[in-house]
């Protein structure tokens, strides 16, 4: 089953806790503090396969986490970092941030692409030694890795795209033109996955061709399946919009030259603007030719070539034309990823804590709470200092006076109280 769309989670690792130790040798007294940082979670990187073809990989396991680096070690003795976790995907996929629908990269090129940066490893009690405090008993912990909700959708990399209702002609097409065997049957829907296939022009020239399945009016809402796979021509630098000349179906063509162009332009009008050469396939079957007239008339401005797809006749020339007319376009379309909220402003925001009051107690919450609170030894005057400059450097205890705590009252953060004092 062609399978190119995914929704995934992916979880970078924990970075490993910083050590508490004292150096402890004989002969060797008040050794000092020794502990050890913690390592680097696994970062969760994302590297295209040109082995790959769809996401079927990712129908079933939908979830996916980096180790976590381990803890620091006594004698300084850092942990080790955790592994990468490298996810290989179709080239062609692009990645979307689920939840804000932003674009995370195009997976276009051979070099992976970071997606969640592993944690940092916390601190030992080492790094907090200074002349003041000669033995701390606390160390930082590790930091909780990025964690995502992604959408992946497969767009494949391709010169040029077959585009028509079915039974017009396209794999039969492609299959006189390249390598390429696509099912070939004499009914509607026979291509139900798209197909790709190298074409040769010349001895120094050649490119890929993509059959995409069959569209019918309505397919850019839904209807059909060709709907399904409109996504795989956005990249294609030109379309080949194939044509039942003769009429085979019973619909009339140039009709079916307009309907195309119109589902094309309801799905993208930048795709609907993309260069284009109208093909009238099945010349062999043609019994009136003044449809060939009707036809050029309706592509115009466009090229018309008459081909039969069946016999031969006229393909050779049609890849001729191709040749020449991507010799002249821009390269494949390469999407850019959508700009970063920038750093210098987000750092200017106020951190997201939330204070609420209920019956004499203040709760506090707050990520950078929940990170704090897991480097405190509590047990520890040192310790319990540090935290206390951390509320206040942070402006927690501002905010509570400015919303109206008084003497004596509780505060909370996160199971632990204490009584406010000022």
């Amino acid at each position: 089953m062609f399978i190119d769309t995914a929704v995934i989670s992916v979880r970078a690792g924990r970075g490993g806790d910083g050590s508490v130790s004292f150096r402890r040798e004989k002969y060797v007294p008040a050794g000092g503090p020794d502990g050890g940082d913690g390592g680097r979670g696994g970062h969760v990187l994302l590297r295209a396969d040109e082995k790959l073809s769809n996401l079927s990989d990712y129908r079933y396991k939908t979830k996916y986490a980096a180790p976590d680096g381990e803890r620091g070690g006594p004698v300084q003795r850092a942990g080790t970092s955790g592994e990468d976790l490298t996810l290989r995907v179709p080239v062609g996929t692009l990645v979307y941030d689920d939840e804000s629908g932003a674009l995370l990269a195009d997976l276009s090129g051979g070099e992976p692409q970071l997606l969640c940066k592993g944690g940092r490893g916390g601190w030992g009690n080492k790094k907090f030694a200074n002349a003041s405090r000669q033995a701390p008993r606390f160390a930082k912990a590790g930091v909780e890795g990025e964690a995502l909700r992604i959408r992946l959708e497969v767009k494949l990399l391709a010169d040029i795209g077959l585009v028509g209702f079915p039974n017009a002609g396209k794999s039969t097409l492609l299959s006189s033109i390249s390598a390429a065997r696509p099912k070939i049957a004499d009914y509607p829907f026979t291509t139900l996955n798209p197909h790709l296939g190298v074409v040769t022009a010349d001895a120094d020239t050649s490119f890929l061709c993509a059959d995409i399945p069959g569209l019918i009016e309505g397919a850019a809402g839904g209807a059909g399946l060709g709907h399904a796979f409109l996504r795989h021509i956005e990249r294609c630098r030109l379309l080949l919009h194939v044509v039942d000349a003769a009429g085979t179906e019973g619909r009339d063509p140039p009709a079916d030259i307009d309907a195309i162009d119109k589902e094309l332009l309801a799905h993208s009008p930048e795709l609907a603007e993309r260069e284009q050469i109208v093909v009238a396939n099945k010349l062999d079957a043609i019994a009136d030719r003044s449809v060939l007239d009707r036809l050029r008339e309706r592509a115009a401005p466009r090229e018309l070539v008459v081909i039969s797809a069946a016999t031969g006749q006229g393909v050779r020339e049609l890849v001729t034309l191709c040749a020449r007319k991507l010799a002249e376009l821009p390269p494949i379309k390469v999407f850019s990823p959508d700009p970063k909220p920038d750093e210098a402003a987000a750092k200017e925001l106020p951190a997201k804590t939330e204070i609420t009051q209920e019956d004499g107690v203040w709760a506090v919450t707050g990520e950078w709470l929940k990170r704090l609170m897991r480097d405190i030894n509590f047990d520890d005057m040192e310790s319990l200092a540090y935290f206390e400059r951390r509320l206040t450097d942070g402006g927690v205890y501002g905010k509570l006076e400015e919303l109206g705590i008084a003497e004596g009252d509780t505060v909370e953060i996160y199971g632990l109280t204490f009584e406010y004092v000022r």
